[in-house]
């Protein structure tokens, strides 16, 4: 079984994984606060953009194939190499959609 070193870019955090565990499960078993909700790719809490390296993802839902090339759902992607990630970065169309949600709730407030 071959490790991958994933590093989270900014926090000094790095873990190993095999391709054969998810990105989340192996930082859960090492104590590193990844944020997640569901855990079946639909929810997109866990996502985190790829600086450097490959991942397989064949069950994100919540990315368009573009957008799985260039992000990563920590839930459902496995290390195809080493990896550099940044958490909490989300796609542009999902960055737009938070945007016009916040926009939205705060025209409701007033």
């Amino acid at each position: 079984m071959t490790e991958y070193t994933v590093e989270f870019v900014g926090t000094g955090e790095t873990i190993t994984c095999s391709e054969k565990q998810t990105i989340l499960s192996r930082c859960l078993e090492e104590g590193i606060a990844q944020e997640y909700s569901c855990r079946v790719g639909m929810c997109l809490a866990c996502t985190a953009e790829i600086i450097e390296g490959e991942v397989t993802q064949p069950a994100a839902r919540g990315f368009t194939e573009e957008e799985a090339e260039n992000y990563a759902l920590t839930c459902m992607a496995r290390p195809l190499s080493d990896l550099k990630l940044e958490r909490g970065k989300y796609p542009p169309s999902i960055e737009a959609d938070a945007e016009t949600a916040a926009d939205a709730g705060a025209a409701a407030d007033d």
